[in-house]
């Protein structure tokens, strides 16, 4: 009885030792799989860092005017007035497609109190459901 305690006791930790060398070794596959990780997250935001730095050396306004004043004339730019400018009141936006035939009928729409109303498509008095 002895030798099959001893024998099971041995095979458990032979299993054991079996799932700690897997866990260990998938362990450091996912570490070394994190430092790659953080090793290219590091070179994209350098490379993102010099993209930025490109873009604002690129936009500065002593640049931009240069190349605005060599190209004036042959872009047929204008210079801009204060007339050009608008508020969003003053855009017309078209107005929505009306059906060709006017329905009849209701249609029950849930309102804030919970209750519905009937409200009439085709220009109909509303009225109230109980």
């Amino acid at each position: 009885m002895k030798t099959i305690l001893y024998l099971a006791t041995a095979l458990c930790v032979m299993g054991l030792a079996f799932w700690a060398y897997h866990v260990n070794y998938a362990t450091q596959d996912q570490q070394s799989e994190m430092r790659r990780m953080k090793n290219e997250i590091a070179s994209l935001q350098e490379g993102l860092g010099v993209l930025r730095a490109e873009w604002a050396y690129l936009n500065r306004p002593d640049r931009l005017r240069e190349l605005v004043n060599l190209n004036f004339a042959s872009l047929g730019l204008l210079p801009l007035a204060p007339e050009q400018f608008g508020s969003a009141a003053q855009v017309a936006y078209p107005a929505p497609p009306m059906p060709d035939e006017p329905l009849v009928g209701g249609l029950d729409v849930p309102v804030h109190t919970g209750r519905a109303k009937t409200i009439a498509v085709s220009h109909e008095v509303v009225e109230d459901l109980p």
